[in-house]
């Protein structure tokens, strides 16, 4: 369908993309945008992973390698981007546009301070002195809210937070006082409220500076709060783009429409166990900590500790969903290693009424037969597939533990069935068994991971955060999957997630962490509807209050 562009602005755009044009060899990436931003604008462009957005940011700084890129892009001031020299769009990068990227750990360098990394830009393109910029560096840091910013700026990158990481990414894009910034996910990987933290931080810094700011992400909750116009795209087209309100409200094309439409649904089983089933999980008096050295002469003596979970009460009723909801750093994750039996801990804690032999890293007899009781779906499917396994092996690795009797004609036969459980199936995928991860999409490579979870017969799996990193649709079908195999298997899921969302889609049951405590349990309902604790009212609140698709 033809797109209809708005009306156009009454005075001169900051930017105007026309007819926006990147190829790379035959194949063409991005396919004829067009699009403006005024000054003080906020834009979001929007679509799934491949649908171009990104690459649509990064040609105009040109910085797209071995791309063929076509078209206009007027800024004011210089012209259009795509016609000037390298040496002139050097002067654009910062001090016209800058970029705040998706991962700041792989952007920010490593063996550089934070301080030195801004001071670094600042001495480049101000031309200040080494004492003005380190001043600077602190002023910037501080402007982004990072508590002691003059400490934090003697820190490396794996010393900070993610959200502070994040921070530190945009004082750096500010260190040049661009007039537009480029944002590429600058929430993802943070939870949900730093990802609010995050957009507030950049609503104030865009009022205060009146720089304009290109949004990029996937996450349709971040367009409502952050955007005054939204743009979205499809396989390299731009199929839509008006008014936030406009577009939310009546979304004119079928893209956008399933985009909207891509929230978590709820389709499990309600109906809770008899009273006095025992639990398939049970936690009491949970404890789990870490040997961390001390200072001075002390630490050559004894180990002090960091105590990750302390007192933690949980339990998982079979056929049912317990959520465990929390921040980085609550300690959930450190919860579900201990439940795995990949780490030590105290107090009482029982799968399937055995508890681990301790420690429970031991490969005792009976640890083994614990361990195949319970299974785990990492949150990045892409490194917790091996690259150099073929599907067939990396599905079937469990059997040669636990059913090491069987031949490999019966191996592949259970293989090919659990495969087809999870929707991949041979017919629709030629050589299936015979491929490696890389060529399959992240949804696709999810269903891999719960088929190598399922193929041993599990009664519990633990999801860390299944589909942080999926786009909204597949995030969709991966949630619908899970919820199918649990009623047709009655399996029960311990899910790890900072998302509200699909909490309310998964989950029967739902306890809060913070600081390595439980501070709210129950069902999902009576907990998120009607939060007790203040900081399970932030996180409700920071994700949107309620509203989940039935």
């Amino acid at each position: 369908m033809s797109v209809t562009l708005p009306p156009p602005p009454t005075s001169a755009p900051l930017l105007e993309v026309k007819n926006l044009h990147v190829r790379f060899g035959p194949k063409e990436v991005v396919r004829g945008v067009s699009f403006s931003i005024a000054a003080g604008e906020k834009l979001a462009l929007v679509g799934e992973s491949g649908s171009g957005k990104t690459l649509t940011a990064l040609s105009l700084l040109r910085l797209v390698g071995d791309a063929v890129i076509t078209g206009q892009a007027h800024l004011q001031g210089r012209g259009d981007l795509l016609a000037l020299t390298e040496r002139e769009m050097r002067g654009v990068r910062g001090d016209d546009i800058a970029m705040v990227f998706q991962e700041p750990m792989t952007a920010l360098n490593p063996l550089m301070t934070i301080g030195a990394q801004i001071a670094e830009i600042l001495q480049l393109k101000r031309g200040l002195t080494g004492a003005q910029c380190a001043q600077a560096a602190i002023e910037l840091l501080a402007q982004t809210g990072i508590p002691e910013p003059a400490r934090r700026a003697g820190s490396f990158p794996h010393q900070l937070s993610g959200g502070q990481r994040q921070r530190a990414m945009i004082a750096m894009a500010l260190a040049s006082s661009p007039k537009l910034l480029l944002a590429d996910e600058p929430t993802t990987a943070l939870d949900v409220s730093l990802r609010g933290q995050i957009l507030d931080l950049l609503s104030d810094l865009q009022r205060q500076t009146g720089m304009a700011v290109l949004l990029i992400t996937h996450d349709l909750n971040l367009v409502r709060r952050f955007a005054d116009r939204v743009a979205v795209m499809e396989q390299g087209v731009l199929v839509e783009q008006g008014a936030v309100a406009e577009v939310f409200g009546a979304p004119q094309h079928a893209y956008t429409r399933r985009l909207i439409a891509s929230q978590p649904r709820r389709d499990v089983a309600e109906a809770a166990p008899p009273a006095g089933t025992p639990p398939v999980v049970l936690a009491q008096g949970l404890r789990v900590a870490y040997p961390t050295p001390l200072p001075g002469i002390k630490g050559w003596f004894k180990k002090g500790e960091f105590v990750a979970v302390h007192g933690a009460a949980l339990q998982l009723l079979p056929g049912q969903t317990l959520g465990v909801v929390g921040e980085s750093g609550s300690g959930k994750s450190t919860l579900a290693q201990a439940i795995l039996g990949l780490l030590p801990c105290a107090g009482e804690l029982q799968v399937g009424g055995q508890a681990w032999q301790q420690p429970a890293m031991r490969n005792t007899p009976a640890n083994q037969q614990l361990r195949r009781r319970v299974q785990v779906v990492f949150q990045d499917p892409f490194s917790s597939l091996s690259p150099r396994l073929t599907v067939e092996e990396i599905v079937g690795e469990g059997l040669k533990v636990h059913e090491p009797a069987l031949t490999v004609a019966q191996r592949r036969a259970r293989v090919v069935t659990a495969l087809a459980e999870v929707g991949l199936a041979e017919d629709q995928y030629p050589r299936l068994l015979e491929r490696y991860p890389h060529e399959f999409s992240g949804g696709q490579r999810q269903r891999l991971a719960i088929a190598r979870a399922l193929i041993v017969q599990p009664q519990v799996l633990v999801l860390d955060e299944p589909t942080s990193a999926l786009d909204v649709t597949i995030q969709q079908q991966v949630l619908g999957l899970l919820q199918r195999l649990q009623k047709e298997k009655g399996l029960s899921y311990l899910l790890i997630t900072h998302d509200v969302d699909v909490i309310r889609a998964m989950a029967h049951d739902v306890v809060v962490m913070k600081d390595g405590a439980v501070l709210e349990g129950g069902r999902v309902n009576a907990v998120l509807d009607a939060p007790q604790h203040p900081y399970t009212q932030r996180l409700v609140a920071a994700a949107g209050g309620p509203g989940i698709a039935g």
